[in-house]
């Protein structure tokens, strides 16, 4: 299942189509609360342990500082209807809980998809990692309006404007270009926050955020041209530690 879940996420994360046909939308009738009855493959966004979620009354636990490799290897740009995703040729990589993870991919979510402290942000990339066994863990980064952002400057002229779409990027990125200056972060077990929703996601969310320009959101827009966040979903007495 995990191996199914990693194929499909790197494929394409957020695909049109359930596995049996039905379309997922973020509203009207194919929107989150039906997600799980698009299809039986759809059964864990029902589940318990789902994401997004509101980040607060965090316990304090003195987490590890994340230790991350990333490379220039972001190398094309997707457009698959519901986000735009960079996807990665392999080499960067996460360390957590004694194990390694590779970045697959990253996307964005406008506006965010989790809050912190009932409060949400314009725009969210969620940078995806997997292990060798299909594993999952996610870094959100919250993007707060204000200065150009320089990283999203060299990839926004070469998002693809059509869905279903994708471009070679004309020089290769890295994700680091994407973390704020420090490194202070959130976690929680939570899902994948479109279908099929699996649980047993290591979430990361950084708690500072870094600054998207009014202009930049509005480039986003007109092309996703809809919002692209599921909404928060319950704790269902889940801890979450920074």
């Amino acid at each position: 299942m995990k191996k199914f879940v990693l194929a499909a996420l790197i494929a394409c994360a957020g695909s049109a189509m359930a596995a049996d046909g039905a379309k997922w939308t973020y509203a009207g009738e194919g929107g989150p609360d039906q997600w799980a009855k698009l299809t039986p493959d759809n059964f864990a966004c029902a589940g318990k342990n789902q994401s997004p979620v509101d980040i607060k009354g965090a316990v304090h636990a003195g987490l590890k500082p994340l230790k991350m490799d990333y490379k220039a290897a972001g190398n094309e740009v997707l457009n698959n209807g519901h986000t735009l995703q960079v996807n990665f040729a392999p080499g960067s990589t996460l360390q957590l809980d004694g194990t390694q993870f590779e970045l697959k991919q990253y996307h964005f979510h406008a506006p965010s998809e989790n809050l912190v402290n009932g409060q949400s942000y314009p725009l969210e990339v969620h940078l995806v990692h997997a292990d060798k066994d299909g594993n999952l863990a996610v870094i959100g980064v919250m993007f707060k309006e204000g200065a150009e952002n320089k990283a999203l400057k060299a990839l926004w002229p070469q998002l693809p404007k059509e869905a279903n779409a994708k471009n070679a990027l004309t020089a290769p990125l890295s994700a680091a270009s994407l973390l704020p200056a420090k490194h202070a972060y959130f976690r929680f077990s939570g899902s994948l926050t479109t279908p099929p929703c699996s649980e047993g996601v290591r979430w990361l969310v950084m708690k500072n955020p870094v600054t998207v320009s009014k202009e930049q959101l509005a480039a986003f827009e007109g092309i996703l041209h809809h919002a692209n966040n599921r909404p928060v979903q319950s704790l269902n007495g889940r801890v979450i530690v920074d």
